[in-house]
């Protein structure tokens, strides 16, 4: 094709995107939408289970004809849970014209592409952190789905200090993330008088966990509160029961449910973690029967179940939600608006509320144990 009608079909594909009053993104029967997270490296199960549950709703979304006769296209680039990665995939997304960005795994990643997205008015939904950086001040294209760190943590540390676990340490990854749940924890310890007793902290996307197994053994505490990714928390509670060391393990959910269980193998029974959607065996959940059923369609594999997975659902339901409410004309915008006007919306026994001041759709936290053979309590 010859450059002059290289540049007369661009031309006319402009004005028809013009006339339609169309955002990018968006076609006749399109509705494109890109995602940046790990799909390689240490944290890779984070991104593979996000993607794979958001995937199993949009597909079943599609093969019923769509929303609003368009159907979703889910693109995902890797970032190996790498900031400036995510920071260069969230720039090619908007360069190549998605209409928003869904389901990022992570909150340096997250916080990296804040300031691309909002520059270019893309909306921003359902990412996989409870960082306070997405949530206050208000941004109005971020629309996050699950509870809050401090959500989490006040609820962690309420249970241990009930329970008379108040000498309670922080093992956490040094980054942006880590220091979200700690600044958590320490919220919630303030809230009862209380200090933390000692930190540790892990570099991103490493286990080298032995100054922290130091620091933190050194006091001997009852109980460690950890906010980094799977195998480093698996090979700081190894190091530390290693090390004659036994406190009360707990982690926020980000951590990886299922990937921790199986990287800590027998040393991980007993641990706890706090969950933000609901037990993904729970049935009695309708969301969690819908998701299963789906789930299974899609992988082919069956009891292949995770609370990451079911996020990246219960994310997918909630964001497909604003884009029916959007109607037939959509905008970012018009999408924004649809999405304020969320309240009390029942994904299944899950309920999300937004407004034009409150972005954050749930508080939802209750807290897991590992059991016997990486199986889940409640």
């Amino acid at each position: 094709m010859s450059s002059a009608l290289r540049l007369l079909g661009g031309i006319l594909l402009a004005t028809t995107a013009l006339a339609a009053g169309a955002d990018p993104g968006v076609t006749a029967t399109t509705i494109l939408i890109g995602q940046s997270a790990a799909f390689t490296g240490p944290a890779s199960e984070l991104g593979t289970e996000m993607r794979a549950g958001a995937l199993a709703y949009f597909q079943a979304i599609n093969a019923a004809g769509g929303v609003n006769g368009r159907k979703i296209e889910l693109r995902s680039l890797d970032d190996g849970y790498e900031p400036d990665r995510a920071a260069a995939n969230t720039k090619k997304f908007i360069d190549e014209g998605v209409f928003l960005l869904f389901g990022y795994v992570g909150t340096p990643t997250s916080n990296a592409a804040k300031p691309i997205f909002t520059a270019a008015r893309v909306p921003f939904v359902g990412p996989f952190t409870g960082a306070e950086s997405l949530r206050n001040p208000l941004n109005r294209y971020i629309f996050n789905v699950r509870a809050s760190y401090y959500d989490e943590t006040d609820k962690i540390v309420a249970q241990l200090v009930g329970q008379t676990l108040d000498r309670i340490a922080v093992f956490y990854q040094n980054d942006d993330y880590g220091k979200a749940g700690l600044a958590g924890v320490e919220r919630a310890m303030q809230k009862r008088n209380l200090k933390i007793v000692a930190t540790g902290t892990v570099e991103r996307n490493t286990v080298d966990v032995a100054a922290a197994v130091k620091s933190i053994g050194s006091v001997d505490p009852q109980a460690v509160v950890m906010i980094s990714a799977y195998k480093s928390c698996a090979a700081f509670i190894k190091a530390m029961r290693t090390a004659g060391y036994n406190p009360q393990f707990m982690n926020v959910s980000f951590v990886g449910s299922k990937a921790l269980a199986h990287e800590a193998g027998a040393d991980g029974r007993g641990v706890g973690i706090s969950q933000v959607v609901p037990f993904p065996w729970n049935l009695s959940a309708r969301v969690v029967k819908e998701y299963q059923q789906l789930l299974e369609a899609s992988t082919g594999k069956p009891d292949n179940f995770s609370w990451t997975s079911l996020e990246g659902f219960i994310a997918a339901k909630v964001l497909v939600e604003g884009l029916r409410r959007t109607g037939p004309d959509l905008t970012r915008e018009r999408f924004i608006t649809a999405m304020e006007q969320i309240r009390d919306f029942d994904v299944g026994g899950f309920l999300v509320s937004f407004s034009p001041t409150d972005h954050s759709g749930s508080k939802f936290v209750e807290l897991t144990v590992i059991g016997k053979d990486e199986r889940f309590l409640r």
